[in-house]
């Protein structure tokens, strides 16, 4: 069976080239567009960095890789079990394996549950209070397929969701849940609103239609200002985590770099472009490993 491309997938190289069935299951888990693992990867490098543990525990971090490849994929097959009808209705998604009809619900399902025992081999890796924190996270990830339903924000649920990792991170690192964390995460989550905003530009016609909220719609003509003041919001909570683990007036600078790449978002982001909408998320991959190396910086001095 064909299936098309989707309007924001990057599946040009092995993915392409599987049999049906095996291409339908990666495109399910998304291994077509890594910027998702990517963006749920970055925050739990950050919380190990700036706890200060980039150096001695880099095999922490990979293993926090692999669980977001594979955490992210499963998310993202219970997104769509639950979406398959709304999907159907949206241009962007109604390619996708499920609405398309290459993969079978019964199918997507077990293709779930494998993604899911990936990630239990990446929990069994972690001290009690991390793999506690992580097991913390299943609620939130049930949850959000729902939230577009019921809130005009169901990014700040994402946030919540996407952010988990520097929870995770931090406490395998320090063993505690300590007050820099919390700003690290706070700034995660106003980072998260921001981008996938700017991702939901693409879709707000067709959300709109067919009654599914997101800030992008909620913000209207404003969205662009709406952004930046998430962006500023990241920074600043950021800023504080930074002062706080290493309190020297040199420290935030470390922060400029991923302060100016988040301001050429904004400056360059035109709303009604959904293609440079598109660019300008997936260029968030970029703005967390500055992120990571500002925690790297300042956790390693610290």
């Amino acid at each position: 069976m064909h299936i098309d491309i989707v309007p924001d997938s990057e599946h040009r190289g092995l993915v392409g080239r599987l049999p049906p069935t095996m291409r339908g299951l990666a495109l399910l888990a998304r291994f077509d567009r890594p910027i998702g693992w990517w963006l749920l990867f970055w925050p739990g490098a950050w919380g190990v960095a700036l706890a200060g543990g980039a150096m001695q525990r880099w095999s922490l971090i990979l293993w926090l890789l692999l669980g977001s490849i594979a955490m992210r994929g499963a998310g993202c097959v219970f997104n769509d079990i639950v979406d398959r009808d709304l999907d159907a209705q949206v241009a962007r998604t109604r390619a996708r394996p499920i609405p398309s009809g290459l993969v079978s619900v019964k199918l997507a399902w077990a293709w779930l549950v494998a993604l899911s025992l990936i990630g239990l081999v990446v929990l069994v890796q972690l001290r009690p209070l991390a793999a506690g924190v992580a097991l913390a996270s299943l609620a939130p990830v049930a949850a959000y397929p729902f939230m577009k339903r019921i809130t005009w924000w169901p990014q700040a649920w994402l946030g919540l969701v996407f952010s988990w990792a520097a929870l995770v991170g931090w406490a395998e690192v320090a063993g505690d849940l300590a007050a820099p964390l919390w700003l690290l995460y706070a700034g995660s989550i106003a980072w998260v609103i921001g981008y996938d905003t700017i991702y939901a530009l693409q879709d707000r016609e067709d959300d709109a239609l067919i009654g599914v909220r997101s800030s992008a719609l909620r913000m209207g003509s404003r969205v662009k200002a709406g952004v930046a003041l998430f962006y500023l919001v990241a920074l600043l909570c950021w800023a504080g985590a930074v002062w706080m683990v290493r309190p020297d007036p040199l420290a935030p600078v470390a922060l400029v770099p991923v302060a100016g790449h988040l301001a050429w978002q904004v400056a360059t982001l035109a709303p009604d472009d959904g293609a440079g909408a598109l660019h300008r998320f997936r260029s968030n991959r970029f703005a967390g490993l500055l992120m990571f190396l500002a925690c790297f910086v300042v956790g390693t001095a610290g």
